[in-house]
Order: C-alpha cells, then structure tokens, then sequence
C-alpha cells in the first residue's frame, strides 16, 4: 500500500497542523493516501471545540467559516481550498437520518461513530497511523466492513445503505460480509426515509467508480436497486460504459426518465440530458452524421452511440467532426426586402433544409443566393 508520507507534506496541510497541533488527517484522505490515490478532500479532526479552532485560525490568518457548528465543524480556506476541522464527537440520539451528537476528547470514540472501518483511520502530524478497527488490513483485502455492527451503523443513517455499495464499487475486491448484506435488506424500508437529494448524490457517486457492475449487480441481488430505482433499472445496462454517471444511469434504467427525474429533483441540465440519451443512434455516412449533428449536440450522440454498443469508429467520427452551423440568420431575410413576420421564419425554415439536404456543406454565399431564389420562387 502507498505512504501517507505526501499528504503529510502538503504545505498547506503542514501549515494546519502547526496551527491546530492536536488535531489529526480523519478519513477519506488517509484512506485515499493508503490506497494510493489523489485524496479528493484533506479533513481533520482534534479534540478542541469549534470556539478554539476557529480562534486558532483566525489569530494565524486563516479564514475560517463556521460551515456546521451544530455539528462541530469549521472550515479553513487556504489557497482558496476548503479544509474541514471537526472537534470529536460521539453520538447521543440517532434517528436513521440525523444524529445529535456532543464533543469528545476520545478518538477511539469518534471513530467508533464513523460508518466503514477504512473511513475510520486517523493520521498524526508525526506520521503514527491510528487504526482502532483494523481498516488498513480491510483495505488492503478490498474489504468493505462496518464499524462494530452493521445492523446499528445501518439504523443511524440509512444512507449508509447506499454508501456501502460506492465504497465496495471503489475498494471491494472480494464478497461483502453476510452480517453487512443482511443488515442492508432489513435496513431496505429506511431508504424512504431519507431526502431525494442524498439518495441521488450516493446514486451518482456509485456510478462514477471506475467499473461500478459489480456493486450494481449485489446491490439488484439485494432489492437495493429496486428501492432507490422503482422505476426500473438493469445493472447489465451500465456494463461497459465511460465513466460518466448520467450516462451509466441512462444505460441503467429501464423505466421513465421523466418520472424518475423527477422524482429526484434532478437539475434542469441533467434531466435534459438523461431524457436525449434516450433518442436514436447516430447513423450513416460522413453527410448523415452531419446532419445529425446539425440539431444534436456531440455528446449526446456519442453517448447514444456508447449506449447502443455501436463500434468505436462512429464515436471517433463524430468526435473529430465540428458541429456544422446554418450560416444564415433573419436579418438575412429581411434585407433582402421580406418584412418582418412569418414569412422571414418560413424562408429561413426551406432555406436550411435546402442546407441539410446537402450535407451542411454550403457556405455563406450559396446559401444566400438559394435564399434569394427562395424568395422569388
């Protein structure tokens, strides 16, 4: 397994420590570090309350901002990154969504309320790896494993039904305890409880792993993809696909894409993009695939093309193709004397499908002189 030698000697992590001496590197940057990956995010946690850390960054001139004081957490920018400070906490009410927490100074204790024992290890500034549930050796068995008791990390937050399946995409290599599958099916009425917007930021994060299948088949095996997709979803449907997660998803999904959009109050921009994929494969020769081009952006027809498992070549013509552009507009109607009104709109309709018809090959000046015919037609 990789060192956790470079994330300790990160200038602006280096920088943190020396402010916040008691504080450790938690979570996913340590396992990240040990996985030998880029760490997404550099947390840290320390026994000091939030009125401390924040006083602390302040008086080193770092800004800081109290983004989760209820829970404990400051966030310090540096270089324009965010960096979380966290004081320790343990649980004291669980509901299966939220936990009323208060502090600790115990990091066995804190980490003892973190959902997955390789999302449980700490790093000191001197380099000592803290492991109090043996996730280093989890990790490097591609073992995904709860904390203490599934069934109890389960019922604390029934999210964590959906984050196991993102980190076995991740970093399961081999079959899931069967305490950790049976907690998850008894959990499975949980789901139903949680926000739409959590449920869909998991779904997303399973979906961008590198080969996320095999996650997608247990989590089928399981009833987990019929609880969070009732629309419909075939976990064959994602194999084989860029890692691109509304791409996977529509490959996944066998029901309504307006209906699960919605339901799921996915952004404009994405439920745009999930209801195109669903259109027709690009098509034909060098003139067909610019017309297509001409009314569909590349991206989509290229991930049509990926969804209906047509040879590479397609893609890598469309890819190398720039997007043909009509070249006229209204004002190229009206000076030729048409007055403003339907007329300019029907012109300008005949005149691009004139374009289109020949392959959008025309440039500027052919196209106006077959508008100037148009219109004395």
């Amino acid at each position: 397994m990789a060192s956790t030698a470079a994330l300790l000697a990160d200038p602006a992590t280096q920088r943190l420590l020396a402010v916040l001496p008691t504080a450790r590197l938690v979570g996913g940057c340590v396992r990240d570090a040990l996985a030998g990956l880029p760490p997404v995010d550099i947390d840290l946690a320390t026994p000091d309350h939030p009125e401390t850390v924040a006083a602390a960054l302040v008086a080193a001139g770092i800004r800081a901002i109290p983004t989760g004081i209820a829970h404990g957490t400051i966030t310090a920018m540096l270089g324009g990154r965010p960096y979380e400070v966290t004081t320790l906490r343990r649980d004291v009410a669980t509901d299966g969504r939220h936990a009323e927490v208060a502090w600790t100074d115990d990091w066995q204790e804190d980490a003892a309320r973190r959902d997955f024992t390789i999302n449980a290890l700490s790093l000191s500034p001197d380099g000592a790896l803290h492991d109090y549930f043996g996730g280093a050796d989890d990790l490097r068995a591609g073992r995904v494993r709860f904390v203490g008791s599934a069934a109890e990390r389960v019922a604390e937050d029934y999210l964590r039904i959906l984050r196991f399946f993102r980190f076995q995409a991740r970093y399961g290599t081999g079959e899931p305890e069967p305490a950790a599958l049976a907690a998850i099916r008894t959990g499975l009425p949980g789901i139903g409880r949680l926000s739409v917007e959590r449920i869909w930021m998991e779904l997303k994060r399973i979906l961008q792993a590198p080969d996320p299948s095999a996650a997608l088949r247990l989590m089928a095996d399981n009833g987990v993809l019929a609880a969070t997709i009732p629309e419909g979803a075939d976990p064959a449907g994602a194999t084989g696909l860029p890692p691109d997660p509304l791409l996977r998803l529509a490959g996944l999904l066998t029901g309504d894409r307006i209906a699960f959009a919605t339901r799921l109050k996915l952004s404009a921009a994405e439920a745009d993009r999930l209801v195109a994929l669903a259109g027709p494969p690009p098509h034909g020769g060098d003139a067909d695939l610019r017309r297509q081009l001409a009314d569909i952006p590349a991206d989509i027809l290229i991930g049509r093309s990926h969804l209906a498992r047509q040879p590479q070549a397609i893609r890598d013509r469309l890819a190398a193709m720039p997007r043909p552009v009509f070249p006229l507009e209204g004002r190229d109607v009206v000076a030729l004397g048409i007055p403003p009104g339907p007329a300019v709109g029907e012109l300008l309709r005949r005149s691009r499908h004139w374009w289109l018809a020949g392959g959008c090959l025309a440039d500027p000046t052919a196209c106006r002189a077959e508008l100037a015919r148009l219109a004395t037609a």
